[in-house]
């Protein structure tokens, strides 16, 4: 025990990842006032002033310069904020707990899958709508098992495994950086038409973000049982997905429990046609718990196995 608290005492970015999953645990952030929401308000109200042109290329060019605009500025007083504050350690704490959010990830999965089990359709839907570009009105109870296992699945994809990773990599300033730009991917979604092309800057850097952290997910997810078969149900689906990264993780966990996702989907009244992927069983609120059980295992794996890496690499291993 004492090893284990040497070890983290005297390698600083492991003492700042447990100490922000610690905090945030036990403090974590609503959702109502998370930094994220006014971000994404933000780039809405950006947008609305420079998405106006009819042009491709143009509205291609004003989505790189938006996005620019959004994450230069940002990036520049963080680095300059940085010098000012005392303890290191603490400026990376509070970018790492910014980022991460576990709880309020948790906390939907709880919320929804109860409101699935009760076949309560308008609780369901408004816990929903926050959380997806996608029209929620007409949801069956079979598309809202759909659209709240993707919305899981996505969420602890980014707004943890992600997050962490890049938390590796860069730190607390790389995980906060990050999961900011995943929130302009968001608001801007060119799954809906007004952000159509605006927003493809957005989600193609993403993408490149998403690439190899959602593809480490998946290939944790696909550890175990049934494992020959996800992998090759990845090899069959995953290109029919427009995102490499998601494409791998969700078809990953749907092969895992046999679950069907993806399909068509409504956004702003418009259907938009998208692959299948996964099994054939459609989605309850049993198998949302599952979904839910089953990725947080694979987070407390992955914390381990980072923490473990981020030891060796401090101790020159």
């Amino acid at each position: 025990m004492e090893d284990l608290f040497n070890l983290l005492y005297s390698n600083g970015a492991l003492l700042v990842m447990w100490s922000a999953l610690l905090c945030h645990l036990i403090l974590p952030f609503p959702r109502e006032a998370h930094p994220a929401i006014l971000w994404h308000k933000f780039a809405e109200l950006l947008a609305q002033k420079v998405n106006t042109n009819n042009s491709y290329s143009q509205s291609i060019l004003s989505g790189s310069l938006a996005w620019l605009l959004m994450i230069v500025p940002m990036v520049a007083v963080i680095f300059a904020l940085k010098p000012l504050v005392w303890q290191p350690q603490l400026f990376e704490l509070a970018f790492l707990l910014l980022a991460i959010d576990w709880r309020n990830t948790d906390k939907f999965s709880a919320q929804f899958v109860t409101a699935l089990a009760r076949e309560d359709k308008e609780q369901a839907k408004m816990l929903l709508k926050p959380v997806v570009n996608r029209s929620t009105e007409s949801l069956s109870l079979l598309g809202l098992g759909k659209a709240g296992t993707e919305t899981l699945i996505m969420s602890y994809g980014r707004n943890v495994f992600g997050v962490l990773f890049w938390y590796g990599i860069g730190g607390g300033v790389a995980a906060f950086v990050y999961r900011m730009a995943v929130e302009l991917a968001r608001a801007w979604s060119p799954s809906r038409v007004q952000f159509s092309p605006f927003g493809i800057p957005a989600i193609r850097i993403v993408a490149l973000l998403d690439f190899i952290p959602l593809r480490l997910l998946a290939l944790m997810v696909a550890i175990g049982n049934k494992s020959r078969a996800v992998m090759t149900l990845i090899k069959q689906q995953a290109a029919s997905w427009p995102l490499p990264g998601p494409s791998w993780l969700l078809v990953s966990v749907g092969a895992k429990l046999e679950l069907s996702l993806g399909g068509p989907a409504i956004y702003d009244g418009k259907k938009s046609v998208r692959a299948k992927l996964g099994g054939r069983i459609a989605p309850s609120a049993l198998h949302m718990a599952q979904v839910q059980k089953l990725l947080a295992w694979r987070m407390l794996a992955w914390i381990l196995i980072q923490s473990a890496l981020m030891a060796a690499v401090y101790q020159g291993i």
